[in-house]
């Protein structure tokens, strides 16, 4: 893996995004916009990057030198309903959706998906201002976009 032969190299800063999530709830690539659209969803904690809020953070990173692998994730975790649930109390008090099992999503898809906590403690002790994923997503997705139906337009 890439990660590895990287590791070797000692002024390298590998940074692990999962699941990226921005404010453009318009854009097909965001995390949000692409479980909305989901005939059903697994309901199972995961960690996010909310790249509105991580974004600023790569870039002193570089100012700091930092180096070594950095699990790049706002710490702590969500779930897809809890996810759901904000931007249907945020953005569409209409939105609906449904879940299914880990059995049930399996004959569905074409490749397994992974779920996973990474741990941001790393992160976090550098930069402690980074918010957990819950209040990133609250600051920057569904405050600046509430009742703001066009900025999903494509959900």
């Amino acid at each position: 893996m890439v990660e590895e032969l990287l590791k070797e190299y000692d002024n390298v800063c590998t940074l692990r995004v999962r699941m990226p999530i921005s404010s453009d709830l318009n854009n097909p690539r965001n995390f949000i916009t692409k479980i909305a659209k989901y005939d059903k969803v697994v309901n199972i904690p995961n960690s996010m990057t909310v790249l509105d809020e991580l974004l600023p953070i790569s870039i002193e990173m570089a100012k700091r030198n930092c180096k070594g692998i950095w699990n790049f994730t706002n710490p702590g975790v969500i779930s897809h309903n809890e996810i759901l649930e904000m931007y249907r109390d945020y953005i569409d008090p209409k939105f609906k959706w449904t879940n299914f099992t880990l059995e049930e999503q399996a004959k569905v898809i074409v490749a397994p998906r992974s779920n996973n906590e990474m741990d941001a403690s790393k992160l976090k002790k550098e930069f402690l201002e980074l918010l957990s994923i819950r209040g990133s997503l609250i600051k920057y997705v569904f405050k600046p976009n509430k009742n703001n139906l066009t900025a999903a337009t494509a959900i």
